[in-house]
């Protein structure tokens, strides 16, 4: 079977068109490069979204992944396991949590969340306690309640009627939340960085003022750092510094380096409202996903590696610096640790896409937050000369589509 032949043009004969990839098809991968069919080497400043935040084929997660495929990779939720075990464990200990719930992605993690929250409002408060609220721009995942909660139409409009009790504020504006949670509020669910919306990131005043309107009205403060948490901001979780802690946590993204595992982590008052048989997952929590979070948490929650990545979070903005220094790119540079997001100008407004494939083009792995803004998430431990060949690549991939333009201007004057 591995003799099919295969190219990036199998992908339109096969499968359902909700992606469009790149031009090239990723083989393998090793730290911070990828190299593709054809052989040629490329910079990963992607992650897979986030995902892979100690970098391609870290080595101590492959014994791992060894280790425990030659023991056992699957047995069902009528059982538990030692890995899950230990991972619930872990993860408690570096958090408010004393209670976990494995799945098998953020959206996942994330619909567990907001059945929790409801679930929680609906016993201690009755029926009519349902709403929750979230905020534009927001993204919490693609099942139909999820993407329903997340603040961008454009995803979950044509698929019928959307669940009820659902509420879009604006971000970062807290007399709006302040006027909009009410008695009738079971959760607040909120990204302390916005991700796929840009990469913004929540004015700390903000998330106190959620926290204190939950407070005032028995409402669950649900932080999603699914793509902010894992030592992605610089610290393991990012409301670690914010000085507010939620009720709920969910996390998945990095939490298994690309093997996929998501988890919501929660006290352990909230989860007796999930009795046996309320909520399940055939997958979550498996001990192969289970024993390579483990170690991920291991490596990533030392404190030598989360400075490491504050300090290479000053790197990567010197690097952007000196693009707009060059080019004149940028409206603004913004987000925490390697979650960095550069707002393109009004002279390439709309044009992010256009970037990510030039940087394709020059042996580079780029991201986008929506159509203005460049979305930079490497592995937490690049190497600081990947970065720096990275980014000599990211500039002759903008010189090909800003020089042309300053050149196009310059003709017509």
């Amino acid at each position: 079977m591995n003799d099919l032949p295969v190219t990036r043009q199998t992908f339109d004969e096969v499968m359902v068109p909700v992606f469009s990839p790149a031009a090239f098809v990723p083989d393998r991968g090793l730290g911070s490069r990828v190299w593709d069919t054809q052989g040629r080497d490329y910079i990963d400043f992607a992650g897979g979204i986030a995902v892979t935040a100690l970098g391609h084929a870290h080595p101590d997660l492959l014994q791992v992944l060894h280790e425990q495929g030659g023991k056992l990779w699957h047995i069902g939720n009528g059982y538990t396991n030692e890995p899950v075990l230990r991972l619930a464990r872990r993860l408690e200990e570096l958090t408010f949590a004393d209670r976990a719930f494995f799945a098998n992605s953020g959206a996942e993690a994330n619909e567990a969340a907001l059945k929790l929250a409801r679930r929680v409002a609906f016993e201690r408060h009755g029926a009519d306690k349902v709403e929750i609220v979230s905020f534009t721009q927001s993204f919490h995942g693609r099942t139909f309640f999820t993407v329903s909660v997340g603040g961008q139409p454009k995803y979950s409009e044509g698929f019928g009627p959307v669940p009820a009790g659902l509420r879009h504020l604006p971000y970062n504006d807290i007399e709006a939340a302040r006027a909009a949670i009410g008695a009738q509020t079971c959760a607040v669910i909120v990204e302390p960085i916005q991700g796929e919306g840009g990469v913004i990131p929540a004015d700390p005043a903000f998330l106190k003022a959620l926290r204190e309107a939950c407070d005032a009205h028995g409402a669950l403060l649900i932080f999603d750092e699914v793509q902010t948490g894992v030592g992605r901001s610089g610290y393991f979780y990012a409301y670690q510094d914010t000085g507010v802690t939620p009720d709920i946590l969910t996390t998945a993204k990095a939490l298994g380096n690309g093997f996929p595992i998501g988890a919501m982590l929660t006290t352990h008052a909230l989860a007796a409202h999930f009795q046996v048989g309320v909520h399940g997952t055939t997958y979550g929590g498996n001990p192969l996903g289970s024993a390579i979070a483990e170690k991920v948490v291991e490596l990533v929650s030392d404190p030598k590696l989360l400075e490491g990545v504050r300090s290479r979070s000053e790197v990567l903005k010197g690097h952007l610096a000196k693009l707009d220094e060059r080019f004149g790119l940028f409206k603004e540079i913004r987000g925490k640790g390697l979650l960095i997001g550069a707002e393109l100008n009004d002279a390439f407004k709309g044009r992010a896409k256009d970037f990510v494939t030039a940087a394709g083009q020059h042996g580079v792995i780029m991201l986008m937050a929506g159509p203005d803004v460049l979305r930079f998430v490497p592995s937490l431990v690049m190497p600081l000369d990947d970065m720096s060949e990275g980014f000599a690549r990211l500039t002759q991939a903008v010189e090909q589509i800003a020089g042309s333009k300053a050149r196009t201007e310059a003709a017509s004057h």
